[in-house]
């Protein structure tokens, strides 16, 4: 299969937030739409971008997308890349994609001098469990918290 990764373009937006929701439905977790376009539009091209994406295409369509920002550790005293989100419509799934998004995003860390890519999937996505751990993923167990404000 051929394909395109590029970073996401602001005319992207509407297709990135029907992908967040397919993505949602996926991890068995609610979404919504609402209010998405203007907070992603400020946070991927504000004067001060917070978040950072890049999109799959295939035949000009876009079937995927990795978002990431850049974080600390304190413990490292270093900065990472933090993998938001990896999502790839069921077609684009088993033809190398993932691990060039991948590749691609280690080039960038590389670039800005992180020391590592972090992220996390749901305990019951064991495709992607597999596919992270061929790749050189590490696990850690750990249990994440959320307190809404």
């Amino acid at each position: 299969m051929e394909y395109l990764i590029r970073d996401c373009e602001p005319n992207d937006i509407s297709v990135l937030i029907d992908l967040c929701q397919k993505h949602a439905a996926y991890e068995r977790a609610s979404f919504s739409p609402i209010g998405k376009e203007e907070k992603l539009q400020e946070a991927l091209f504000g004067d001060h971008p917070q978040l950072f994406c890049l999109v799959v295409e295939v035949n000009e369509t876009i079937v995927g997308y990795a978002s990431f920002t850049f974080d600390f550790s304190t413990w490292d005293a270093a900065t990472f890349i933090y993998m938001d989100c990896l999502y790839l419509e069921e077609d684009a799934r088993g033809f190398g994609i993932g691990e060039a998004l991948i590749d691609k995003l280690k080039q960038i860390a590389k670039d800005k001098n992180c020391i590592n890519i972090q992220w996390q999937t749901p305990e019951f996505n064991t495709r992607a469990i597999k596919f992270y751990r061929r790749i050189g993923g590490i696990g850690k167990d750990k249990v994440r918290f959320f307190l809404n404000l």
